[in-house]
């Protein structure tokens, strides 16, 4: 099985590398794509995938991750699997169950969502930052932190004498998810995102 990536950022694209190889079976290549921002993933995702519908590799399997951001999630997710199924590709919503070709998944409301879903991960890369972190009210659901995932992070590693530029999302995505147990995480978009991956299999051949 081979898996694209269709991805809005590049700190989506360094988390996922060094995860990936912890999340999908050894057997599987896959290749990332940062499609340079949200928007220009949006515009291109139908022409991308009527790209990959034209190839018919009964075992190509594509994963579109997208930021919620401020978007409506349930227009979003409608977004995301409209473009699937116009060129014919079943999505796992769409498949109920059976096999599928397209994931689509969101980051709620930010990547950085998913880092704060394991603080004992941040602590690894920044360890000034108290191992508490999580049980703070503010931060306790990761999925649900206010004013924005990013700039959250940026004011706890600011605090602690981390990124006083401002946040470098790259090498933050780098450093935290080299120490991430996706087990462990507490963020609930990130548990939807790592159960979907299980779920993707390669085509079953004729029955």
């Amino acid at each position: 099985m081979h898996v694209e990536f269709l991805l809005e950022e590049p700190s989506a694209e360094e988390a996922l590398r060094l995860l990936l190889p912890r999340l999908l079976p050894s057997t599987t290549t896959y290749d990332l794509r940062n499609l340079q921002g949200k928007t220009n993933l949006l515009k291109q995702l139908r022409a991308r995938l009527q790209g990959f519908a034209n190839m018919k590799l009964p075992d190509l399997r594509v994963v579109v991750l997208v930021d919620r951001d401020d978007s409506n999630c349930e227009d979003l997710k409608r977004q995301l699997e409209e473009a699937a199924l116009a060129v014919g590709l079943p999505t796992k919503s769409s498949a109920r169950g059976g096999t599928f070709v397209v994931l689509n998944r969101i980051a709620i409301e930010e990547l950085e969502a998913w880092f704060f879903g394991d603080v004992e991960a941040i602590v690894a890369a920044y360890p000034k930052v108290p191992p508490t972190l999580g049980t703070q009210a503010k931060y306790r659901d990761p999925d649900d932190i206010a004013g924005g995932t990013a700039e959250a992070l940026e004011r706890v590693l600011q605090s602690k004498g981390y990124h006083p530029g401002g946040l470098a999302k790259l090498k933050a995505a780098r450093d935290i998810a080299q120490h991430m147990d996706p087990a462990r995480n507490r963020s609930r978009s990130f548990q939807a995102f790592i159960t979907g991956l299980a779920a993707l299999n390669p085509y079953p051949g004729p029955r």
